[in-house]
């Protein structure tokens, strides 16, 4: 059974902010973070992972994914410090 990912990543607090789907979630916040890949988070420099949650299923983090990338911006702020206040980066060790 695999594992899919949604997840924010910021410049900063309350920074650009960025939403993805993965299902490989380590691999992915190294891509975003050493630029492996062109795009918007490498053109802002979008390097920290501030929020993040799981499923089972591609169809439910579809449309997770999608919801919040319409929620409005401050609908996402408080998302993310409803489990991350201090706007840390929650793959710090990772690598």
């Amino acid at each position: 059974m695999n594992n899919y990912y949604v997840y924010i990543m910021a410049t900063q607090p309350n920074g650009t902010l960025y939403i993805g789907i993965t299902n490989n979630l380590i691999r992915r916040v190294y891509d975003h973070k050493n630029e492996t890949l062109d795009g918007f988070t490498k053109k802002y420099k979008v390097h920290l992972l501030v929020w993040f949650d799981s499923t089972n299923s591609v169809e439910s983090a579809i449309i997770r994914e999608k919801q919040l990338k319409k929620w409005n911006r401050q609908w996402k702020i408080n998302l993310i410090e409803s489990s991350n206040p201090d706007w840390k980066d929650l793959s710090n060790g990772w690598y």
